[in-house]
């Protein structure tokens, strides 16, 4: 090396040495991934509150109204309370799940008509981040709709707290089944008509003949048996034991059944999510 030669910074030949672009350290889990997937799903619905929160609130107490008003819901007892206070619990639940339901389905089959379902798969989440995101967004929709049902039919109908633990378990956990199931359904769809024919033929028969509006004890015992292998019948029937203190089957079978559902409906998105199915093209 000659006398004039300047030799280089040692900061500058480090630079140099370096590769250009870094990847971000994430974590494990990438949390401010999974938080802003998750406030993306509930501003979604709270942007239209009017469909998303009134509309299921006025459904609700209508419902409430006309089984008040058609089978006298002040003076007809079902077990040991009033129609109205075996009824209302029933209602809210419905309510709940249908919402949840409808969160997450309609969030990945609009994305994935639009053709933007890929905003969502490159962002560097995991397939399990994706699923809570979306999930988490169901169950949030849900237990707000739910909440605000129960307010707006105090004044109609008296709801006493029987055991919190049991509303709020079958609460949140009802609202994560259907919110998985809704994104099962998201993902398998490929047109609106396809969520619909779910809609129409599995979530709402389920979710009518699960003992909403009557209690299964006065169903012949053949359907009785069709009752209790539906899982919508045991998140209903915790709920509504929450509330009056009586229920048609075990609380603790309910809580397994419930905490068993989700783990297989969990296990069952992420293995869709991760391998793709008919969301990549």
């Amino acid at each position: 090396m000659s006398a004039n030669t300047v030799p280089p910074e040692p900061r500058l030949t480090a630079l140099a040495t370096e590769p250009l672009c870094q990847p971000r350290r994430l974590g494990v889990v990438n949390w401010l991934g999974l938080w802003e997937l998750y406030l993306k799903e509930v501003r979604r619905f709270i942007k239209v509150w009017l469909q998303t929160i009134a509309a299921p609130v006025v459904t609700s107490l209508l419902f409430l109204a006309i089984f008040a008003l058609a089978l006298g819901g002040d003076v007809r007892m079902a077990g040991p309370v009033s129609f109205l206070e075996f009824l209302a619990p029933g209602l809210i639940m419905m309510t709940m799940v249908q919402n949840a339901f409808a969160n997450t389905s309609s969030s990945v089959i609009i994305a994935k008509v639009q053709g933007n379902i890929v905003d969502l798969l490159m962002p560097p989440l995991s397939p399990l981040e994706i699923t809570l995101g979306l999930s988490l967004g169901g169950v949030t929709r849900g237990l707000v709709v739910g909440l605000v049902v129960g307010v707006c039919m105090l004044p109609f109908v008296t709801l006493h707290i029987h055991h919190i633990g049991y509303i709020l378990f079958h609460a949140v956990g009802a609202s994560l089944i259907l919110s998985l199931l809704g994104t099962l359904g998201g993902v398998w769809s490929e047109k609106f008509d396809h969520m619909a024919a779910i809609t129409n033929f599995i979530v709402t028969p389920l979710s009518f003949l699960s003992g909403t509006f009557y209690s299964i004890d006065r169903l012949p015992e053949s359907f009785r048996f069709l009752a209790h292998i539906n899982p919508f019948f045991y998140m209903i029937d915790g709920f509504r034991y929450g509330f009056i203190g009586h229920d048609s089957a075990l609380p603790v079978t309910g809580l397994i059944v419930v905490a068993a559902t989700n783990a297989v409906l969990m296990l069952l998105c992420y293995v869709l999510v991760r391998s793709g199915y008919k969301l990549k093209a």
